[in-house]
C-alpha cells in the first residue's frame, strides 16, 4: 500500500517539478527583463543627466558671455560718457588752467548781463594781460611761462567773489564778470587788488619772477549792451593801460577806439617798415667830460614813416615788442650801425665807437653772439669799435646765463655797457660777476641833481662803485650846465644829452667828427642850435 501510495504521488511530484521548473525559468526571465528595464532605466536617467548637465553648462556658459558682453557695452558707454563729457569740458574750459574759457565766459556774462536787465544792477568785465610775458617764456621757457599763467588764473579765481567768473581768454589774458556791481569803484578796487597780488611776484620753480599787468574795465549798461561789445572795449581799455605805462587799470571811454585804430595801423604799417627801408637811425655824439672831444654816438632808430614823417621810438618799440619784432628790428640796427661806423673817420684817423642798445629778447635768444659777429664781420668794424648796451633789468635775469653770454661777447672784443643804470637793483656783489666796462646813469637822476639831495646821492654812489670796479662812467640826459658841474666835481669820464647835441641823421653826425672838439658853446639855453 505504501508502494502503491509512492506510485500515485511520483506524477504529482513531477508535475510540481515541472511547474516549479517553469515558475523558476519565469522568475528568471522576469528578473533578467527587470533587470534590463532597470538598465534601461538608469542609462536613460544618467543620459538625462548627463544632457542636463549638458545644458546646464551651455546655458552658464551662455549667461557668462552674455554678462562679459553687457559689461562690456557698459564699459564703452562710461567710456564715451567720459570721453563726451570730457569733451565739452575742454571745450568750455582752459586745459591749463582748468579756468572757463572764453566760449563758457560769453555764455556767463550775456546770462549776467540778461539778469542785470531785470534787477537794475551793473555787470563789470576786467580784460587783464600780463605785461612783457614774452619776455619770460623767451628767457625761462615756456614750461615755466605756463605755471606763472596757472598761479595768475588761480590768483584771479581767488580774488572775486563765488559766483563771479574768471577765464583765460588765451596766451597771457584773463577775462574777469563782475556779477551785481554797484559801482565803477567796486570795480576799480578789484583791478587794484589784482595788480598788487600780480606784483608782488611768484616763486616758480628755482625762479623768483616779478610780473606785472595791465586791467582794461567796461561797465554794462554804459559801455556796451552785449557781451561781444562789452569785452572788445575792455581789451581797448587795456592797450591804453599799457601804453600809459603798464602795470595800471584804465576804464574804457568812447575817445579810446580812435587810438587804437591808430596803434592797429601803427602795427600795420610796422611790419612793413623794414622792407620798405622806412627805417633810419640818428647818433648821438658822446663826449668826454674833460676835453669835449668826441668819443663815439650812441645809435637810436627812427620810423621815417611815409605819412606822419619821423615817429618816436617811444611810439614803437614798445609796439615791435607786442608783436614780435623787436628781434628783427635789433638786429637791423644793428648791421646798418656797424656799417656806418665802418665809415667814420675823424682827424688823425681816429675812429670813434658806436653803441647799440639790446633789446631782452636779442639777449635771450641763443643767436646773439653769433649775430653780433655776422654784423662785423660783414661790416668789416673792429670789434673795439662796438658798444653793446644792456639794461640793468637785463642782467638780473638767468644770471649763469646772462654771465656766459657777455663773457662770449667780451671774448669777440666788443665793449659792454650798463644802460638805465640806478633804476634796478645792481649790487656791487652782482657787478663784480659781469664783464662790463662801462656804467651810463640814468637821465633821471639828473634832472634835478641840483635840487635834489637824494639824486645827488645816488648818483655819487653810482661813481663810488663804478671807481672800484675800474669802471667808466657815461652820464645821459645832461642838458644843463650845473649837471655838467656836478659831474665834473665827481669826476664823470663822458657825457651825452642836449647840452652838446641832439641825436642827428648819419651825415650831420659825420660832419661833427671833423671837429676836434664838441663844447657846449653851440648850445642855445640847454636846446642844440
Amino acid at each position: 500500500m505504501h508502494q502503491h501510495n509512492r506510485r500515485g504521488l511520483a506524477p504529482v511530484l513531477a508535475v510540481l517539478l515541472l511547474l516549479y521548473a517553469a515558475l523558476f525559468a519565469v522568475v528568471r526571465r522576469a528578473e533578467r527583463i527587470l533587470k534590463a528595464q532597470y538598465a534601461e532605466r538608469e542609462a536613460a536617467e544618467a543620459a538625462l543627466a548627463a544632457t542636463r548637465d549638458t545644458l546646464e553648462q551651455r546655458v552658464e556658459e551662455r549667461t557668462n558671455a552674455l554678462a562679459s558682453t553687457n559689461a562690456a557695452l557698459e564699459a564703452e558707454v562710461n567710456e564715451r560718457r567720459v570721453a563726451e563729457a570730457r569733451a565739452s569740458y575742454l571745450a568750455h574750459h582752459d586745459e591749463l588752467t582748468g579756468l572757463p574759457n572764453r566760449v563758457l565766459f560769453m555764455e556767463r556774462l550775456q546770462q549776467a548781463i540778461a539778469q542785470a536787465g531785470r534787477s537794475g544792477h551793473s555787470v563789470a568785465v576786467l580784460f587783464l594781460d600780463l605785461d612783457r610775458f614774452k619776455n619770460i617764456n623767451d628767457s625761462l621757457g615756456h614750461a615755466t611761462g605756463d605755471q606763472l599763467l596757472k598761479v595768475v588764473g588761480a590768483l584771479c579765481a581767488r580774488a572775486v567773489r563765488e559766483g563771479d567768473t574768471v577765464a583765460r581768454s588765451g596766451g597771457d589774458e584773463f577775462i574777469v564778470c563782475l556779477n551785481e556791481v554797484e559801482s565803477a569803484e567796486q570795480a576799480g578796487s578789484v583791478a587794484r587788488g589784482l595788480l598788487a597780488e600780480v606784483a608782488r611776484g611768484f616763486d616758480i620753480g628755482a625762479h623768483k619772477l616779478h610780473a606785472n599787468a595791465s586791467i582794461g574795465i567796461t561797465l554794462y549798461p554804459a559801455d556796451g549792451a552785449d557781451a561781444e561789445t562789452l569785452v572788445r572795449n575792455a581789451d581797448t581799455a587795456m592797450y591804453h593801460a599799457k601804453d600809459d605805462g603798464r602795470g595800471t587799470f584804465h576804464f574804457f571811454r568812447e575817445q579810446m577806439t580812435e587810438r587804437v585804430k591808430r596803434r592797429l595801423a601803427l602795427e600795420i604799417g610796422l611790419r612793413g617798415a623794414l622792407d620798405r627801408n622806412e627805417l633810419v637811425l640818428h647818433f648821438q655824439p658822446i663826449v668826454a667830460l674833460e676835453t669835449g672831444k668826441l668819443l663815439g654816438a650812441e645809435a637810436l632808430v627812427r620810423w621815417n614813416h611815409p605819412e606822419r614823417g619821423l615817429v618816436s621810438p617811444a611810439e614803437f618799440i614798445p609796439v615791435a615788442e607786442d608783436i614780435g619784432l623787436i628781434g628783427q628790428l635789433g638786429e637791423w640796427v644793428l648791421n646798418e650801425a656797424c656799417a656806418h661806423a665802418m665809415r667814420w673817420t675823424m682827424p688823425g684817423g681816429h675812429r670813434p665807437f658806436v653803441a647799440v642798445n639790446l633789446s631782452a629778447r636779442q639777449f635771450q635768444e641763443g643767436s646773439l653772439v653769433a649775430v653780433v659777429q655776422a654784423a662785423l664781420a660783414k661790416s668789416g668794424l673792429a670789434a673795439s669799435n662796438l658798444e653793446l648796451e644792456i639794461t640793468e633789468s637785463m642782467l638780473m635775469q638767468q644770471t649763469d646765463r646772462t654771465v656766459r653770454v657777455l663773457h662770449e661777447l667780451e671774448s669777440l672784443g666788443v665793449k659792454l655797457a650798463i644802460d638805465d643804470f640806478g633804476t634796478g637793483y645792481s649790487s656791487l656783489g652782482y657787478l663784480k660777476r659781469f664783464p662790463v666796462s662801462t656804467l651810463k646813469i640814468d637821465r633821471s637822476f639828473l634832472r634835478d641833481v641840483a635840487r635834489d639831495e637824494d639824486d645827488r646821492a645816488i648818483v655819487s654812489a653810482v661813481m663810488a662803485m663804478a671807481r672800484s670796479l675800474d669802471l667808466t662812467v657815461t652820464a645821459e640826459g645832461v642838458e644843463r650846465a650845473e649837471q655838467v658841474a656836478f659831474l665834473r666835481e665827481l669826476g664823470c669820464d663822458q657825457v651825452q644829452g642836449y647840452l652838446y647835441s641832439r641825436p642827428v641823421p648819419a651825415a650831420e653826425f659825420e660832419r661833427l667828427l671833423q671837429k676836434p672838439t664838441l663844447s657846449t658853446l653851440s648850445v642855445v639855453g640847454g636846446q642844440a642850435a
